[in-house]
């Protein structure tokens, strides 16, 4: 009867021992799951390396990653200049990513998503520069001309000239030049393809500066000058003339710009005069090196004498004479000047 007892009771106990072994195991399951049943986290972002410009290779690093993600995807973005408003690339799901032409001007960014059994993640990079086009800013290979006359109230075309680069676009400055040495400034305004020569181009030569643009920069050329700008009527004088364009002092160098006319196609003496009330006076001469015909814009310079200098009034006096000895009427300009 003892032996049914002892055999009873352990089977009892075997059973408990099993129940329990069970309930332990399906515990430590338990808590093994818990510990898995999370999707990858984020905790660096992903970045990338390579140069961003057209045709170069960008790669993608996914970052640091919680919860042992099993897998990766990409997905590359164009994005603005700075970073925003990106859009999806197409057929840009891999690893790396070739820079297209599309992407020029644009920075670029890679969503990483990592997964596991539990589910998935994903996180953005930084934006990359700005990518630049592939080559070289335009380089001028034949240099822009002008189609048109040289007259007041014609007009005159730019023509852009042979560039490399295939530049994208093309802007465009008109100039006016002296007659015999090429100071050129811009003309106010003048800044398309067409100009139409006005009275006050009389005498200067023209010339458009051509800036052609692509992704990667820009180049100026200048044109050739145009011959001197003839008026409209005939000029017909008995002894030249001269009126003073402009004048100014760049530190103690004066500069005179001035138009002179004359007939006789010959060049002219041009003589010029330095006065201020209770001082000597001082003259200088110029000699034209291309004559007026009949009418030239000249930028002479020099620097007064040093008792010129200091507060006061200063006035600038200008002839022209031509070959016959015959003298225009003084030109002046008279400011003060310390």
């Amino acid at each position: 009867m003892r032996d049914i007892h002892h055999k009873q009771a352990k089977a009892t106990w075997a059973s408990a021992l099993v129940v329990a072994s069970a309930a332990i195991a399906m515990a430590i399951a338990g808590v093994a799951s818990a510990a898995t049943r999370a999707a990858p986290v984020n905790t660096a972002p992903p970045t990338i390396t390579g140069t961003p410009t057209v045709g170069q290779m960008l790669t993608a690093h996914e970052g640091t990653w919680n919860n042992s993600p099993t897998s990766f995807a990409y997905q590359w973005l164009r994005c603005n200049t700075s970073g925003g408003s990106c859009v999806n690339v197409s057929n840009g799901t891999l690893k790396t990513y070739t820079l297209v032409g599309a992407d020029a001007g644009h920075t670029m960014r890679v969503d990483v998503t990592a997964k596991n059994a539990d589910g998935s993640g994903t996180a953005r990079s930084a934006p990359t520069a700005v990518v630049a086009a592939a080559g070289n800013p335009p380089r001028n290979t034949a240099r822009p001309t002008i189609s048109g006359t040289a007259k007041a109230g014609q007009q005159l075309t730019a023509e852009n000239g042979s560039w490399t680069g295939n530049p994208t676009s093309f802007a465009y400055q008109w100039q006016q030049c002296d007659a015999d040495v090429a100071i050129c400034t811009n003309i106010g305004g003048a800044t398309g393809k067409t100009y139409t020569v006005t009275g006050g181009d009389v005498g200067f030569r023209l010339r458009v500066l051509v800036t052609a643009k692509n992704a990667k920069g820009s180049t100026t050329a200048p044109s050739a000058l145009t011959d001197v700008v003839q008026p409209v009527a005939r000029v017909v004088n008995h002894r030249p003339s001269i009126r003073i364009v402009q004048v100014q002092f760049l530190g103690r160098t004066v500069y005179a710009r001035f138009r002179i006319c004359d007939d006789s196609f010959k060049n002219v003496t041009i003589i010029e005069r330095d006065s201020r009330p209770g001082k000597l006076a001082y003259k200088r001469r110029f000699a034209t090196l291309v004559p007026p015909a009949p009418c030239a814009v000249y930028t002479r310079h020099w620097r007064p004498a040093a008792r010129f200098r200091g507060p006061g009034r200063f006035t600038i006096t200008l002839w022209a004479r031509d070959k016959s000895a015959l003298t225009s009427r003084p030109a002046r300009r008279s400011f003060n000047h310390g």
